[in-house]
């Protein structure tokens, strides 16, 4: 009897109650990571503490490689470009929020099994490169184009089915300006790191993590819409298996808090002396502009309204947060919530889906302020 994928590669499903992080999920954690909360404290996250996810291997490609896009497809003048040829085409940098679909999956009851983030799937970077919507142009995109196909280096098996990492754009939101999609070649003012999709990238700013395309290689205009695994079954908002779902799209709004006081090392429980303590944060969304942040310091029982510092005219980037807060000896349970321009508001009870995507749920921080030193 022969072998197959799928002998390889397990269906989707949801842990049975009270089961606990297996060592397929835990081989997950130790290959992705997350931003450690403490660096929401940076306006502009360092490269190395950038949440990273990677479905399948890092792409080995040396500094000398000759690497080459193609736009091709439902186009007048197919390109097949170089980095410096991408360089000689103007360069924008835009400062954006990226956060992973499934930020949250593991607080989730009950737990969908993939990778078993909390909160720290985020993080916030200066990302330079040329607007896409100028290479369609370059390339003349055809009268009758729908989709733009975005095509990975990285390969690997998921659910049975052996795949290039691909995802697409409506061809809307693929040549527009608002938000700017761009083929980013540098984060931070320097070459792209090997995690980070060196030496090309795709950043969709608003958009969930997967959407931004690392170790881009192919973009292919289509005339008809893209229907590839990661597009139509994965990233789906599905409540129940064989749904067709909705597709995972734009980021809705969290907000996270700085760690306050000092950690206990295994719990990372925090512990503050009574008096006074600054609470502060990052609030983001992809659907409109973050305009209020609210804080609790009774478990949800009362709220109240955080000071947001001015976005600077970014946008798509995360903005701080500070609350001044009086802490009394006891225990307390800290949240924030975010809400945007559009409406949107951070739930207080899971939005839950099979996936576990776009569980924005509020944070929940646990403190125990110590009694006043003798």
């Amino acid at each position: 009897m022969g072998h197959r994928l799928a002998d390889t590669s397990s269906p989707a499903r949801l842990a049975a109650p009270d089961e606990g992080i297996g060592h397929d999920e835990l081989a997950l954690a130790t290959r992705n990571h997350g931003l450690p909360l403490e660096a929401l404290r940076y306006d502009v996250t360092p490269p190395g503490l950038h949440y990273v996810l990677t479905h399948y291997d890092m792409p080995y490609v040396p500094d000398d490689t000759a690497w080459r896009l193609t736009v091709t497809g439902r186009v007048h003048r197919p390109l097949h470009l170089d980095l410096a040829d991408l360089k000689e085409f103007p360069q924008v940098t835009t400062r954006v929020t990226l956060e992973c679909a499934g930020n949250g999956r593991a607080l989730l009851t009950p737990r969908p099994v993939s990778q078993p983030w909390l909160v720290e799937a985020v993080g916030t970077a200066e990302w330079t490169g040329v607007p896409l919507r100028l290479l369609l142009a370059e390339a003349g995109v055809d009268a009758d184009a729908v989709d733009v196909v975005f095509t990975g280096a990285d390969h690997g098996v998921e659910r049975g089915v052996e795949q290039d990492y691909q995802r697409s754009l409506p061809i809307d939101v693929a040549t527009g300006t608002e938000p700017e999609v761009l083929v980013a070649h540098a984060m931070n003012g320097a070459p792209l790191p090997p995690q980070h999709g060196h030496p090309l990238r795709l950043i969709v700013p608003g958009w969930y993590g997967m959407a931004h395309v690392k170790w881009l290689r192919e973009v292919t205009v289509t005339d008809a819409p893209f229907t590839g695994f990661q597009q139509s079954v994965a990233y789906r908002l599905r409540q129940e298996s064989g749904e067709e779902g909705e597709p995972v799209t734009r980021i809705v709004p969290r907000a996270l808090l700085v760690p306050p006081g000092f950690p206990d090392f295994m719990s990372r429980a925090r512990v503050v002396r009574p008096g006074p303590v600054q609470l502060e944060g990052r609030a983001w969304s992809g659907r409109a502009p973050v305009t209020r942040v609210d804080v609790s310091t009774d478990a949800g029982t009362t709220w109240q309204e955080a000071e947001l510092e001015p976005d600077e005219g970014r946008p798509w980037a995360w903005r701080r947060w500070h609350f001044a807060w009086t802490a009394a000896e006891g225990e307390y349970e800290l949240s924030a919530r975010a809400t945007d321009a559009a409406g949107h508001t951070q739930p207080l009870q899971q939005p839950w889906n099979r996936g576990g995507f776009a569980n924005n749920l509020v944070q929940r921080v646990p403190v125990l302020c110590l009694a006043e030193a003798p």
